[in-house]
């Protein structure tokens, strides 16, 4: 291979999802008003949370808001870019364009593996451990442990990144996928793909399973001490409480783990299942958080200056 030039690839060319060409300028509305009602909503919450005094300074809402930032960050790196084919047609993205999207898309998507794990631990000691939550779970610690997110988020993102496009990609450049992931960018690499196939399903492996199985444990907890609850109304509160998170995590995890946990196969369903990570998840994530919070709804009413509740007084 010492006479190709591996210099020559500048961009690549994204296809996108197939579909017919009446349905496109459709696809392109439903999209874009995905992306709209994505930005409009979690920046309903970011604002929420940050306006109102009585949420801000508690973790579950710290985390809801960092977890609102996040998501508008993912769905603003993928959503335009991919609705855009359907009026502009097929248009290649530059080199440096597809590693800073596979890198923040990974950087912010481990993230919000990471936050979904802290806010399962937050509801397991509030449930599981109310006397002790203060101390537990205080504001600081709270903080500390999304920026350790953050910063967990961020080497996960750039491994991700410079294992991809250390291999050389000589053409051809045509990405049979909507944004560039490590799937579809690997199987243009000209090289032995076998260690990144390898480091990228450990890591992400490790980083899917562990967050599941803490998010999975925390729950079989907060489960059991809901049932000790006696009366009917704090069964239904608490089971209300953790079913927006539940959903939520279902939504965002098995789409994941159909597209990296599993073997290397070119199917159509891998970009169908990207979709949920990508632009279903954060639009999904205010509007279950708010229509099953009663406490973000009324922050929302104070915000709007709505009229107050007996319950607000």
């Amino acid at each position: 291979m010492e006479g190709i030039n591996y210099t020559l690839l500048s961009e690549f060319i994204l296809t996108g999802i197939p579909c017919p060409l009446r349905l496109q300028a459709f696809l392109f509305a439903f999209f874009l008003l995905i992306y709209i009602l994505t930005q409009l909503g979690n920046l309903l919450i970011l604002v929420a949370v940050w306006a109102d005094p009585q949420l801000h300074a508690r973790p579950m809402y710290i985390f809801l808001g960092v977890l609102s930032v996040v998501d508008m960050g993912i769905s603003s790196i993928i959503v335009p870019r991919f609705m855009m084919n359907f009026i502009l047609g097929i248009e290649p993205i530059p080199f440096g364009g597809c590693v800073a999207q596979l890198y923040f898309y990974h950087f912010l998507g481990s993230t919000q593996c990471f936050l979904y794990t802290l806010m399962a631990y937050d509801r397991y000691l509030a449930i599981c451990r109310p006397l002790r939550y203060p101390v537990l779970m205080s504001a600081k610690l709270s903080a500390l442990l999304v920026a350790g997110a953050w910063v967990a988020g961020s080497f996960h993102g750039a491994l991700q990144a410079v294992l991809t496009f250390r291999l050389p990609y000589c053409g051809p450049n045509r990405v049979d996928y909507f944004f560039c992931d490590i799937p579809a960018v690997l199987r243009l690499a000209c090289a032995d793909t076998t260690v990144n196939e390898l480091v990228t399903f450990v890591d992400i492996g490790v980083v899917v399973a562990s967050c599941f199985s803490l998010i999975l444990l925390s729950y079989i907890q907060i489960v059991l001490a809901i049932l000790r609850i006696r009366t009917a109304d704090g069964r239904r509160r608490a089971f209300s409480t953790c079913g927006a998170h539940v959903t939520v995590v279902t939504v965002y995890y098995v789409p994941c783990a159909f597209v990296y946990l599993r073997p290397e196969t070119n199917s159509p369903l891998d970009g169908a299942a990207a979709l949920f990570p990508t632009a279903i998840t954060p639009f999904l994530n205010p509007l279950i958080y708010t229509l099953r919070n009663q406490e973000v709804k009324m922050a929302l009413k104070r915000m709007l200056g709505g009229p107050r509740t007996k319950s607000e007084i």
